[in-house]
C-alpha cells in the first residue's frame, strides 16, 4: 500500500503514521507457541493536521481503537512509523517516550474503570503532575482546581470518589485528567458510545471548547456516525483493520466513494420520516470476515455488490487520493477514475 504522502519538514502535520501494524498473537499447544495472528491494524497510513480532529469510524473489531492505542504505544506495536513533530514515537527510549507522554494523552471509553476507586478524583487527575515532578504541592492542587472548573465542575469535587459521580461527571473527570500536563495532541477513544443522548452532546461541547480554548488536536474514535460528523474535521473509515476511505467530513458523508462508507451512511438514522423514504438503505450481506485470517485482494470484497471477479478478490487495491485528499482503497473507484 502507498503510504500517504507528507512533505519533508512535516507542514502543519503534527502526527504522521506510516504504514502501522500491530498483530496481536494467538498461542497454542503444549509448549504456547504462536499458531496464528489478529491482524487488528493492517498497513494503515494517515496523517492528523494541527488543531483538526479526524475521526475515525468502523463496525466492532475494525482496530480503530488498537490504531489509537498502538499509536501512543500503549500497546507494543509490530512496524510502521508513527511522526509527532518529526520524532519517532516507536524507536524513542524511555526517557524520550516520557517527555513524549506530557505532550500525547488519552480519554478512555469507560471512564468508570479507568479511576482508581481507592483515590480521590483530585489525586487521580494530580497523579501525572506527580510522576513528572511538576510543580509544589500547592501548585498541583490550584492545577488540579482549575482543570476541574474548565470541564464545568466544582472544586469540593476534587475530595469525591469516583462512584459518587455519574457517568458524564466520571467522563469530565477523565478529560481532565488528559489535560493535566498540557498535551497538544489526545486521543478520544469512543469518549461518549457510553453516555445518554443528552449528556453525550454536554461532553462533545466541552471537547470542542476545549480544542478552541487549549488549540488541542485530537483523534477521535467512534461508531456513532452523527457524533463524527458533528465534531471531526476529517473523517476516516476502517474495516476489518484497513482504511477504506479518508477525506474531509463534507466530502465522506455528501459523497462517499467506497461501497462500504456508502453502506455506513445509509444506515444513518433521517429524523425527518417523511425524507425516510428517500433513502436508499443498503443492507450489507454476510458477517465480517475474521481478523485471522481475512479474505484475499480487497477485504471487504465478500460483501461488496459491486466486487469484480478475478480482481477485487485477488489484488489489493492502493489506499489512494483521488483529488483534494480524498483518500480511497477501490478497484471500483480506480476504474471509475481511469
Amino acid at each position: 500500500m502507498a503510504e500517504v504522502k507528507t512533505n519533508g519538514d512535516h507542514g502543519d502535520d503534527l502526527v504522521i503514521v506510516r504504514n502501522m501494524v500491530k498483530y496481536f498473537p494467538i498461542r497454542g499447544g503444549l509448549l504456547q507457541r504462536v499458531v496464528a495472528q489478529v491482524k487488528a491494524v493492517d498497513d494503515v497510513s494517515f496523517t492528523i493536521k494541527r488543531g483538526e480532529t479526524l475521526g475515525v469510524v468502523g463496525e466492532s473489531g475494525c482496530g480503530k481503537t488498537t490504531v489509537g492505542r498502538t499509536l501512543l504505544r500503549l500497546v507494543p506495536y509490530t512496524s510502521g512509523q508513527v511522526l509527532f513533530e518529526g520524532r519517532d514515537v516507536f524507536q524513542a527510549g524511555n526517557r524520550e517516550m516520557k517527555e513524549l507522554r506530557k505532550e500525547m494523552q488519552i480519554v478512555f471509553q469507560d471512564p468508570f474503570s479507568s479511576l482508581d476507586p481507592r483515590m480521590p478524583i483530585g489525586e487521580s487527575i494530580m497523579e501525572g503532575l506527580v510522576v513528572h515532578r511538576i510543580g509544589t504541592a500547592a501548585e498541583r492542587w490550584e492545577r488540579v482546581i482549575n482543570l476541574l472548573r474548565l470541564v464545568n465542575m466544582e472544586d469540593f469535587h476534587a475530595k469525591r470518589y469516583p462512584h459518587e459521580f455519574s457517568g458524564g461527571q466520571r467522563q469530565r473527570i477523565g478529560i481532565a485528567r488528559a489535560l493535566a500536563l498540557d498535551p497538544k495532541f489526545i486521543v478520544a477513544d469512543e469518549p461518549v458510545s457510553a453516555l445518554d443522548v443528552s449528556v453525550q452532546a454536554q461532553v462533545l461541547n466541552i471537547l470542542m471548547d476545549l480544542q478552541q480554548q487549549l488549540g488541542l488536536t485530537y483523534l477521535f474514535i467512534a461508531h456513532n456516525l452523527s457524533v463524527v460528523e458533528h465534531i471531526s474535521s476529517r473523517v476516516a473509515v476502517m474495516y476489518l483493520g484497513k482504511m477504506a476511505e479518508l477525506a474531509s467530513r463534507g466530502d465522506i458523508f455528501e459523497n462517499p466513494l467506497h461501497p462500504y462508507t456508502q453502506a455506513l451512511m445509509s444506515a444513518i438514522p433521517v429524523a425527518d420520516p417523511r425524507k425516510a423514504g428517500s433513502r436508499d438503505r443498503i443492507i450489507l450481506e454476510g458477517d465480517v470476515p475474521s481478523p485471522i485470517n481475512p479474505p484475499a485482494g480487497c477485504h471487504f470484497h465478500p460483501r461488496c455488490r459491486y466486487a469484480m471477479k478475478g480482481l477485487c478478490d485477488q489484488e489489493e487495491p492502493e489506499f489512494k487520493d483521488y483529488g483534494t485528499g480524498h483518500f480511497v482503497a477501490c478497484w471500483l473507484v480506480e476504474k471509475e477514475a481511469g
